[in-house]
């Protein structure tokens, strides 16, 4: 849950965060209105093409160009326009099938435009398309706000909506009749004109905000810090030294080593140098990544987010930005997401105490000792020094383990762990469809059992300028039964440190979690079978679930014993060591614990409130101070760096999510548990078919009822990180 995952890509956000656009753009079919073709030609753009190839159609990564987004954009729109004004424009009485089912079969083209998009700002960006981005963004909105708040268009889903009990629906209809209605409400169909003009401009500037704000993060996670002195590196594994060496070259500093300004390039240093003064220089640079006061400053763009989401959540009729967001969630409302996080955080800031003398005491004897002078803890000493209590109490060193965790060998183990539960098969087809990067690898999916292919799965593992930090999984095409079944094309997108050349790509623990996470996602997308697009996607406190579920499958002996192989002698991970992870799996949980949960509450008391915040370091340093954080931990993603909260709406009082899900998670291995184990097939099928198939065809707090017989036990959660349940 302290990994950045995120399942959706940046481009969605535009659909997702300001109208009603779950009725026919969240999930928007491959099969195109009959008229498309008539109304916009596709012409010479490749970006607007229909996708061809194997697979049902891939997408045209090779011939992806930021100069053809532009006029793709326009004439998408065009053509979006003319499939929405023609449904507006239908004389007959409104039914579900002449106004609900055509627009969930609408915006085809523009689905595609996004999914490409999508790639190239989040892992192809550069300055090029940042500037079309930030020209793009707000235009885009503005077209999908007003079109959705077409009264001539709300008054057709309103005539459904009003007969919606009496006109022969089944089930799956009247939710998706209730769902959209409600949405279109809440998202500002009933406002009057001039309070509509408002809404569209408020979300057109959002967007634009959105994109400045990704702009100026992703300038300061461009820096380095160069280091001319090798031996300032000892401590660092020799594979991640020689990555910092090339880097350096990359940019024109040979002979020196560079560390990048992101998480995957800091953390290693943090955890590993024993040059105190090298941790603290990447540390501050680390942490100050939007808070500079230069170019890259995001503070005034954060202020002007939240005046704008209050204002915005006022106009729609709701006391605050919180309340907006969190209106159609399972947490339902502020208070709720509130009181779990606080059922949790006393408990991790005792632990993180506890950690800290431990860190401390070794510290001490160290100076006493003679190597090293007395100091203490700060918070670049605490991934270094806790991993200095891990060996002393579990005799366990991550560079033991690290060995053992080949990303190619783990890869094959999460896909093995997919057929052994799922039924789900992998084929390695790189090379046979086009990719975005030389190193992104792709898999066909397929049914072990029928052979019938499921779809299309893409790996981008690696680290590189113009990819944003962090990991996450998007879909390019999603499936759905409606107009045509059609099959899925997923992506995994991670940020690991490449192997020197010649070596295999090593990982440490947290990265394999985080492997195992991302795919978590990927197969929650790849079972899906539903037949309406409009309830395919499930709330945000659901999303994290299935992949923080997933991430349990790492550490079974069977995966373990397959998988985890050295990588020079092939032998598997010693059972002794094995036993000494799992003996330290609770093991500086007060951190992980209080990294995250700091972040979430931080976010949900910087939304839920009516004064919006003007000064945002001074809002984080009192907020913090009041919850009682402690000064050895700084929050995982501080506000000038919040990409979850500040690059689109998708995560903005919404970042609670983890926790929530990762309650469903800890409930949900504990009923594997409770039967035969993690491989315990009744359990998985019942996990399968009643809750990662079936999208949002039900509401999920039922859904999760129906599989476990009752709601999720906190307690679950509370004994998996090792605090008092009581």
């Amino acid at each position: 849950m302290s990994r950045p995952a995120q399942p959706f890509a940046r481009h969605l956000s535009i659909l997702l965060a300001s109208t009603a656009m779950m009725v026919g753009y969240s999930q928007m079919t491959a099969t195109a209105a009959e008229t498309t073709a008539a109304i916009a030609p596709a012409g010479a753009n490749p970006m607007l093409a229909p996708w061809t190839g194997p697979f049902e159609g891939v997408p045209p990564w090779d011939k992806m160009d930021p100069e053809l987004f532009p006029d793709a954009f326009t004439k998408g729109m065009a053509e979006t326009r003319a499939q929405v004004q023609e449904v507006i424009d239908n004389p007959d009485t409104p039914t579900f099938e002449n106004t609900h089912v055509p627009m969930m079969l609408a915006g085809d083209t523009m689905e595609r435009l996004f999914a490409l998009w999508g790639v190239q700002t989040s892992n192809k960006s550069n300055d090029r398309v940042e500037d079309i981005d930030a020209e793009w963004s707000p235009k885009l909105t503005t077209f999908y706000t007003e079109l959705f708040l077409d009264p001539k268009l709300f008054a057709r889903y309103k005539a459904v909506y009003d007969k919606r009990n009496s006109s022969g629906l089944n089930a799956q209809q009247v939710r998706i009749v209730e769902r959209s209605y409600d949405e279109m409400v809440r998202d500002g169909a009933n406002l009057s004109p001039a309070d509509k003009t408002k809404l569209v401009e408020m979300n057109s500037k959002l967007e634009g905000l959105f994109s400045a704000f990704s702009s100026k993060l992703l300038g300061d996670e461009k820096l380095y810090t160069f280091v001319t002195d090798k031996t300032e590196l000892a401590g660092l594994e020799p594979g991640f030294v020689a990555s910092l060496a090339a880097a350096a070259e990359s940019q024109g500093k040979p002979g020196q080593w560079a560390i990048k300004n992101t998480r995957s390039s800091a953390q290693p240093v943090l955890q590993g140098a024993t040059n105190r003064a090298l941790r603290e220089r990447v540390y501050k640079a680390f942490i100050s990544r939007g808070d500079n006061g230069d170019a890259n400053d995001t503070n005034a763009t954060i202020a002007e987010i939240l005046k704008l989401r209050q204002q915005r959540a006022e106009l729609l009729g709701f006391a605050t930005h919180a309340n907006y967001r969190m209106a159609d969630t399972m947490a339902k409302t502020p208070e709720n997401a509130m009181g779990l996080m606080m059922k949790v955080w006393p408990a991790a800031v005792a632990r993180v105490k506890e950690e800290v003398a431990d860190m401390q005491a070794i510290a001490d004897q160290e100076a006493r000792a003679g190597n090293g002078p007395k100091i203490t803890i700060e918070p670049w000493d605490y991934r270094f020094y806790s991993e200095k209590v891990r060996k002393a109490k579990y005799d366990l060193d991550e560079s033991e383990v690290k060995p053992y965790l080949q990303l190619d060998k783990l890869t094959q183990a999460m896909f093995w762990s997919a057929g052994q539960l799922y039924d789900l098969g992998f084929r390695e087809n790189t090379g046979t469809v086009p990719v975005f990067d030389p190193k992104v690898k792709t898999f066909e999916v397929y049914n072990l059992k029928t052979n019938e292919n499921v779809g299309l799965i893409y790996l981008d593992n690696f680290a590189r300028d113009g990819k944003r930090s962090g990991a996450w999984m998007t879909t390019y095409r999603s499936q759905q039964t409606l107009g045509g079944e059609r099959n899925v094309l997923a992506s995994n997108n991670n940020n690991f440190t490449e192997g020197a050349k010649g070596e295999p790509t090593l990982i440490s623990l947290d990265d394999a979690t985080t492997l195992f996470h991302e795919f978590g996602h990927g197969i929650h997308y790849l079972l899906q079978h539903i037949y309406y697009p409009a309830l395919a996607g499930v709330p945000r406190d659901f999303v994290e679930f299935p992949s923080q579920v997933n991430e349990n499958w790492l550490m079974t002996p069977e995966v373990l014993s397959k998988y985890a192989t050295h990588y020079r002698t092939g032998e598997p991970i010693p059972q002794a060591l094995v036993d000494k992870i799992l003996a330290s799996n609770k093991f500086n949980q007060g951190f992980e614990t209080v990294e995250y949960l700091s972040s979430a509450i931080v976010d949900m008391k910087l939304h839920n409130r009516k004064i919006p915040v003007t000064d945002v370091d001074k809002f984080e340093r009192e907020t913090l101070a009041e919850m009682g954080m402690p000064k050895e931990i700084v929050m995982r993603h501080r506000l000038p760096q919040f990409g979850h909260l500040f690059s689109s709406d998708a995560y903005s009082a919404g970042y609670y999510s983890y926790l929530w899900s990762e309650t469903m998670d800890a409930d949900t291995w504990a009923a594997f548990t409770e039967a035969g184990g993690p491989w315990d097939r009744s359990v998985a099928d019942k996990f399968r078919t009643i809750l990662l198939m079936t999208g949002n065809e039900t509401d999920r707090a039922e859904a999760y009822r129906a599989f476990r017989g009752r709601d999720p036990d906190v307690k679950a959660l509370l004994e998996k990180r090792g605090f008092p349940t009581e």
